[in-house]
């Protein structure tokens, strides 16, 4: 792999928002131009540069900018990330974010950089403009979900309120009709938009800066996947949308936690259910309780990794009465972060639940394992759609509408659905999944896309 075909090298400085999935996505795109010979200053924070330390496959062309970030009232001292704090306090975060701006614009005049890589920080891209560089905003979940609530894709205004009921139905101009939310997801996703995030803005209105100001739109997704809603796009903001392809992580150079290993092989192939809802979901005791009840209820090994849900100090103390007798020798709980790759390489792995987070959805993809989803939060809602039903690659578990609530007979269910292979349901998704993989994860797939998004950035350039 690599980029012959213009002598001078290209340097891009990237400044992600500060949740440890889009910092790893930044990272895991920074490797892949890294192959190609580009050179990549990624800026940090100082604690979480030292975290994402081994994921840097390429530190002679991969530059840690390790920053401070300044202390703001209504986050506790030391705090760098999303995952440091409850999702009620990550607006000061991103509050705290827009205090880095001084710093920014001093490390752009150090560095020099050609093209700048940004997310929520809209003011980013006036400030690259000065710098005499370009501009993009880097999307690292799938564009469908960002267009879904879209102001210009509904011909509303930038300081548009959402009400519920609209964000039921799909904006008029979508390539499909089957993307809808429920009534919890679309009164969640309205409250979200409308969420003061730094500087009196809302979290819709930064984005609608974001996409106005940058030069383009790099899109961590692909036609396969996409199309119709990257052409939707680039017709909708009047900029080209790049697609770096699924940027998929590199083979993992690490191993499994031998205890882990150990346990796991201790069962046969594709048999093992593994369950993870990402670094931020909490989990009320009720659903939490229904969720590890539901899986004791499959009666297969089970491996979960969740984080004490609301009111708990820990996983094992939030547990049913009993449950661990009962579990002993097929079921592990874990509190928290897990080596999910690994997890998910590993052959007795055969189902993961997921929350619907784009990197884990990638993860999945590429894995052996079958799909079970169950969405959270934000754009997860409409992650799960678009895998469910219209990429039909996986089962999404059953929620009451009103209020999101799901039983552990839905969680049996889901899996059940998903595991069964001789129903039409576990067929059709077998099918299509095995089908995306093998698309995916050919290495000319990769560096097609790759080599695509690199000449575009060198014809923003010119």
């Amino acid at each position: 792999m690599g980029d012959n075909n213009n002598d001078k090298s290209l340097h891009i400085a990237m400044y992600p928002w500060l949740a440890m999935g889009h910092l790893k996505s930044f990272l895991e795109l920074a490797n892949k131009l890294a192959q190609n010979h580009i050179h990549t200053s990624l800026i940090l924070p100082h604690k979480t540069a030292l975290k994402l330390a081994s994921d840097n496959h390429h530190p002679s062309l991969i530059t840690f900018i390790p920053i401070t970030i300044p202390q703001v009232e209504g986050i506790p001292p030391g705090v760098e990330t999303t995952a440091d704090v409850p999702l009620p306090v990550e607006p000061f975060l991103m509050a705290a974010m827009d205090m880095t701006q001084e710093t920014i614009d001093s490390l752009l005049t150090r560095l020099k950089p050609d093209i700048v890589l940004c997310d929520f920080a809209h003011w980013l891209p006036e400030m690259a403009r000065k710098h005499g560089a370009k501009s993009l905003y880097y999307l690292t979940t799938y564009l469908m979900g960002t267009l879904y609530i879209s102001a210009q894709a509904r011909n509303l205004p930038i300081n548009h309120q959402y009400t519920e009921a609209e964000l039921m139905e799909p904006p008029p101009c979508f390539p499909s009709q089957l993307i809808r939310l429920k009534t919890h997801e679309a009164r969640y996703l309205a409250s979200a938009c409308s969420m003061p995030c730094g500087g009196g803005m809302t979290l819709l209105e930064r984005l609608i800066v974001s996409f106005r100001e940058c030069d383009a739109i790099a899109v961590k997704s692909c036609k396969e996947m996409e199309g119709a809603y990257c052409d939707l796009a680039e017709e909708m903001f009047g900029k080209p949308v790049f697609l770096t392809g699924p940027v998929c992580p590199d083979p993992s150079v690490s191993t499994l936690d031998d205890h882990l290993n150990a346990w796991l092989n201790g069962f046969g192939r594709g048999s093992v259910i593994y369950c993870a809802l990402g670094s931020e979901c909490v989990l009320t005791e009720e659903q939490f309780r229904e969720f590890v009840l539901g899986l004791e209820l499959i009666g297969m090994p089970f491996l979960a990794a969740f984080k004490p849900p609301t009111g708990y100090n820990t996983t094992e103390s939030a547990l049913p009465e009993g449950f661990t007798e009962k579990i002993r020798g097929r079921g592990m709980i874990y509190d928290g972060w897990v080596q999910q790759k690994l997890i998910l390489e590993h052959p007795s792995v055969g189902c993961f639940v997921t929350h619907c987070g784009a990197g884990s959805l990638t993860e999945a993809i590429m894995s052996l394992s079958q799909i079970v989803m169950i969405p959270q939060a934000v754009d997860q809602f409409c992650n799960a759609r678009l895998m469910s039903l219209e990429l039909k690659i996986g089962v999404e578990v059953e929620t009451r509408t009103e209020d999101g609530f799901y039983d552990r007979h839905a969680i049996k269910n889901a899996i059940s659905k998903a595991m069964d292979s001789e129903s039409d349901l576990g067929k059709e998704v077998r099918i299509n999944h095995s089908n995306l993989r093998r698309i995916m994860s050919c290495k000319r797939f990769e560096e097609s896309y790759l080599s695509i998004f690199i000449k575009n950035l060198r014809q923003l350039l010119e």
